[in-house]
């Protein structure tokens, strides 16, 4: 989710957006989410899997596709026609929950095919491609070309949200070795915020030897976490440079905020007290409140939010196994799965939900229930469609479970990686 394109707002302007989001939403009090339509966005080159992570207001889209050479290219979509950004090499990814601003600039992460001089799996964890042992790193793409942006003096880095001042959130390679919380000869991961190719390092709390920012909003406020994913991770917000610690829901382990809005609310996920299940979370003001979870499926994270206050993720069941998994849209208090608002006879079952804009389109990727096939979305609202939303109880908690194509399934383990893995931040072992 992104916002105004316009390089500088005025006050009055600036004053006018943050205002109308708490109008529409007072106007939608009681009403809940619309219908949907549903565009499959297709693949690039002959594959069949591909993901839309990012969506700004002109309903441009940013995401990635496994080409059927094997390799990954990012792509940018809009009015119909899906651009391959294929100079990136063989394995790119663009980064999640809002990956497209205003502009039309692209961020994400790509492997380079130089093995890492320290034996570092860093790819792994910032695009799910276990194994290859070579140097990832950031880049912003802007028009027609790629820049590729500076770490910390280390060798790898990861690059998340973009906002409307071309501002990038993302994680960098110290020259520092990390003992705490990586194996031997690993380097310190730092949060940082790229402002075109200048880097500026982000602290992590107090005590905390790492930290990675993932989402940026228009006034620089970014969000991330500090600490050891095989340790304490605090969920963090950074304002004017200085760390938050967001609290969590009782848990100590997975504490992980996505996105943030121009207003200051966070969304992401938490662990519940004894660290077995996390539920998405809503911070404002200083609370944070748990959004909870769909029926029959107790596990949830929140991955975007737009300036209208609406929240999108999905819940999955407590093993955190793909399947089965349900996205849904949180708005007006109530969680409602996805998959209720669209055509009961559409062709395709949506199994995640990255990103919202401020027109309410949501992207994410979606199973074609015939082939089996996984492609990226694009749901629009359908004018005039709100109604009473029905509550969690009505909702359905036995949910189809589509056949995938074993190809399919693979995808979407190797996918699923820097979402869950939190790239930058990585278990010691």
């Amino acid at each position: 989710m992104k916002t105004n394109s316009t390089a500088v707002l005025t006050a009055t302007g600036l004053i006018a957006a943050l205002l109308l989001p708490l109008q529409l939403i007072a106007q939608g009090a009681g009403t809940g989410p619309p219908r949907y339509t549903v565009l499959d966005l297709g693949t690039l080159g002959g594959g069949t899997f591909s993901v839309a992570t990012g969506v700004n207001n002109r309903g441009a889209v940013a995401g990635f596709s496994f080409l059927s050479t094997g390799g990954v290219h990012p792509f940018f979509w809009q009015k119909g026609v899906m651009t391959d950004l294929g100079a990136l090499g063989i394995f790119a990814v663009t980064g999640f929950n809002g990956a497209i601003n205003e502009r039309n600039q692209i961020t994400g992460t790509y492997n380079t095919g130089t093995p890492d001089p320290n034996g570092e799996d860093f790819c792994a964890f910032a695009i799910g491609a276990p194994g290859t042992f070579n140097i990832c790193l950031p880049f912003v793409w802007e028009g027609d070309r790629l820049v590729s942006l500076p770490t910390l003096g280390g060798n790898n880095g990861t690059a998340g949200q973009v906002n409307s001042r071309g501002e990038i959130a993302g994680a960098a390679e110290t020259l520092v070795p990390d003992p705490i919380c990586s194996p031997s000869g690993y380097l310190q991961v730092k949060a940082v915020i790229w402002r075109s190719v200048n880097v500026k390092e982000l602290p992590p709390l107090s005590g905390d030897p790492d930290a990675n920012a993932i989402a940026i909003n228009d006034g620089g406020d970014a969000v991330g976490a500090s600490g050891c994913v095989a340790g304490n991770v605090h969920a963090v917000l950074w304002r004017k440079g200085t760390p938050v610690d967001l609290g969590n829901l009782g848990g100590v382990t997975g504490n992980f905020p996505f996105a943030i809005n121009n207003r200051g609310q966070v969304v992401g996920q938490s662990d519940l007290p004894g660290d077995t299940i996390h539920h998405a979370f809503l911070w404002q003001r200083g609370v944070m409140t748990d959004l909870g979870s769909l029926p029959g499926l107790p596990t949830s994270l929140a991955n975007d939010i737009n300036n209208r206050g609406q929240v999108v993720g999905f819940s999955e069941d407590a093993n955190g196994d793909e399947f089965p998994a349900s996205p849904w849209i949180w708005q007006n208090g109530v969680m409602t799965d996805l998959n209720s608002l669209i055509p009961s006879d559409s062709p395709w079952f949506i199994h995640e939900a990255l990103g919202i804009n401020d027109r309410g389109q949501i992207v994410g990727h979606a199973i074609n229930k015939i082939s089996g096939e996984i492609h990226a979305y694009l749901a629009t609202p359908v004018e005039g469609s709100e109604s009473t939303t029905p509550a969690a109880k009505e909702q359905p908690s036995v949910r189809p479970k589509p056949v995938l194509t074993e190809e399919a399934r693979q995808m979407l383990r190797r996918q699923s990686g820097p979402r869950l893995r939190w790239p930058g931040m990585r278990p010691k072992g």
